[in-house]
């Protein structure tokens, strides 16, 4: 099974790739890390970005995308433009995958059940994907 791990920060969607395979995972070769939205964005843009993210996804094979959840209110709450890409990955129709948020309390207690199986930094994956690739594993691993 493939999923994508995203994390939305700013006005981009920071991906990352994760395979299991008979209880082996593994990072597929992707040269899109993040998909962007202009910061002035209109309709269009906002179109554009929902098309290229179904592309990419159908494109890789993805069956499942999980979505580190952000809070609405507080100290760390998400910006305007990354509840629109959320919703804008939500609404994608006639596609294969489906879309799950993940709370951060969720991540937390799966991470302290089942903790990752290596390093991140022995992944090989660039420091700003950290998030979305606990996201992926988390995404594979909780109930």
């Amino acid at each position: 099974m493939m999923i994508c791990g995203v994390e939305l920060t700013g006005s981009d969607a920071v991906l990352c790739f994760l395979h299991l395979d008979r209880g082996q995972f593994s990072l597929p070769d992707c040269k899109e890390r993040k998909l962007s939205l202009p910061k002035n964005h209109a309709r269009e843009d906002l179109m554009q970005f929902q098309r290229s993210f179904a592309e990419l996804m159908t494109e890789k094979g993805v069956s499942r995308v999980v979505i580190k959840e952000r809070m609405p209110k507080g100290k760390f709450a998400g910006g305007a433009v990354s509840f629109k890409m959320e919703a804008a990955i939500q609404l994608i129709d006639g596609v294969e995958f489906e879309v799950r948020l993940l709370p951060s309390a969720l991540i937390k207690s799966t991470l302290s059940a089942k903790p990752l199986p290596v390093p991140f930094a022995d992944t090989g994956l660039k420091a700003f994907q950290e998030t979305a690739f606990t996201a992926a594993y988390v995404g594979h691993v909780a109930k």
